[in-house]
């Protein structure tokens, strides 16, 4: 009987869904170093869930630093700003709310899978089997490992049907957990790609000469735990002996720059560098499947949100990469094709220098592995929603996000090398 209670406990526990009534999201502007100082002391006393930058560590003066304060803090936080002088604003009254009124787009049954919907894991899963027999002369999938927790990872492969290898793009999404708008992207981008073959002249040249690797979802189990859990989980789900702490940041984990500037190696943080690097079993089966095919692989593109950036290599360092006029040259290009379909602003740069150094991004190993176009996206917003983006603008984010990956697929395209 003990045991059966014990049973239930642990699915109990399993099952146990975090809210976040009253929880708000801050948005401070620290203009003195006492301000980093108050923000940093803010991160040890609390529980404070770092929005942007991605921890306390990486706070300094002038940048502005989204937050988000469980209810019973706010008073708190509040009085100590005031008292601070320091300047704030509420990006997000009550968490919860903006949580629920993400699904905003109701002429789609939520049972279906839909392309302007957050779809679950599962719905995923069934959509990758579906669409990846749906043409094979010009897609097919295969599996590069699985996760942690056991469930499969599926790359799809765009391009038409070639007797000799063609040079390839790689593209990941959903590498951290809570950014939903990305793996919606890479569903966007299928698509697209498959229904406008033989329509748009530059998606059937780019067909026809490479082939795009799209790797839906990275961290399918915190991205699943999203869903099923807690909506604010960023991490892998791993588990380590010695910790009670779950998972580290896979943008973290791979071999480059491992755990010096801007990643910790404590187990609780959220930029948790793992163990060594590709501790993460999600991480490695991606690394291994680049280190593989590493001769035919020209481009590598992540997807994460928010901020409304285009980041080339470093990130891990403030040094400038070997071909840094370049990337710069076509990250402009590409934010200004993004621009012109919605107005949407990007910035663009190398990662240490555009926002805040980040050691062990999938970004900055590929580029000193060779791939020498690798681009990270930040998506919408700049933090009126944050990661709580509404589902009516997963649409023209993809749209306006479709016109910058084509620019610089067409880049490479004629930039082989």
């Amino acid at each position: 009987m003990k045991v059966l209670l014990l049973l239930g406990l642990v699915a109990f526990a399993v099952a146990e869904v975090t809210r976040f009534e009253g929880d708000k999201v801050f948005r401070l502007k620290p203009v003195v170093d006492d301000h980093v100082t108050l923000i940093k002391e803010l991160a040890d006393s609390m529980e404070v869930d770092f929005w942007s930058p991605d921890s306390a560590e990486l706070v300094t003066i002038d940048i502005d630093v989204d937050i988000h304060v469980p209810a019973a803090y706010t008073d708190m936080v509040h009085t100590m700003l005031q008292q601070n002088d320091m300047e704030h604003e509420v990006l997000i009254e009550d968490l919860q709310e903006a949580a629920d009124a993400q699904a905003d787009n109701s002429e789609v049954s939520p049972r279906t899978h839909s392309y302007t919907k957050y779809n679950n894991w599962a719905k995923i899963q069934d959509w990758i089997a579906s669409i990846s027999s749906s043409n094979p002369q010009l897609i097919s999938k295969q599996l590069i490992g699985h996760t942690y927790e056991g469930r499969p990872m599926t790359l799809l492969k765009l391009g038409k049907k070639s007797s000799s290898t063609k040079p390839a793009i790689f593209m990941d999404c959903g590498i951290h957990a809570r950014e939903w708008i990305s793996p919606a992207f890479c569903q966007w981008f299928v698509k697209e790609a498959l229904s406008t073959y033989g329509s748009d002249s530059q998606m059937t040249n780019l067909l026809n000469q490479m082939d795009v690797f799209v790797l839906p979802v990275l961290n399918i189990d915190g991205y699943d735990f999203t869903h099923k859990s807690n909506r604010m989980w960023r991490k892998t789900r791993s588990r380590k002996s010695g910790t009670s702490c779950i998972g580290a940041d896979p943008n973290r984990n791979f071999n480059a720059g491992w755990c010096t500037a801007g990643a910790s190696s404590n187990p609780c943080s959220d930029i948790y560098c793992g163990s060594k690097p590709e501790s993460e079993i999600e991480a490695k089966n991606v690394a291994d499947f680049i280190r593989r095919n590493k001769s035919i692989i020209k481009a590598y593109l992540t997807i994460h949100s928010y901020s409304q950036l285009l980041l080339f290599p470093y990130s891990y360092t403030y040094g400038l990469a070997a071909h840094h006029s370049e990337l710069l040259k076509v990250a402009q290009g590409a934010s200004a094709a993004l621009r012109t379909l919605y107005g949407t602003r990007y910035t663009s740069g190398p990662g240490a220098a555009t926002i805040y150094p980040a050691a062990g991004g999938s970004d900055d190993w590929a580029y000193d592995l060779g791939v020498k176009y690798s681009f990270t996206f930040e998506l919408r917003d700049t933090g009126r929603y944050g990661f709580l983006l509404p589902e009516s603008q997963i649409k023209p984010t993809c749209e306006e996000t479709m016109l910058a990956v084509k620019y610089i697929a067409a880049y490479v395209q004629k930039n082989l090398y």
